[in-house]
């Protein structure tokens, strides 16, 4: 075995460990905090202290993981292809 081929080796591992990892956190924690409100689910007015609604959020505070939009997808897919 070249050191090519165990570095290629190794890194394909790590890959392969990581996206089991995200997969993982996808599938526990399906949703993480909104980065246009923080979480929070308001915006502060830049001028007066008021608050309105986040609208990227819905004033949840809460935005779906790109990972687990995704698994939703292929899960949709698979549904629609099992009848047939």
């Amino acid at each position: 075995m070249t050191p090519a081929d165990l570095a290629n080796t190794s890194l394909t591992l790590l890959l392969g460990m990581v996206t089991l990892c995200y997969s993982l956190v996808c599938v526990i924690w399906p949703f993480k905090d909104c980065r246009t409100c923080r979480g929070t689910g308001r915006l502060r007015s830049p001028f007066l202290r008021s608050y309105r609604l986040c609208p990227a959020c819905e004033a949840t505070g809460l935005r779906l993981r790109t990972g687990r939009k995704a698994v939703n997808a292929l899960r949709r897919v698979h549904r629609r292809n099992r009848g047939h």
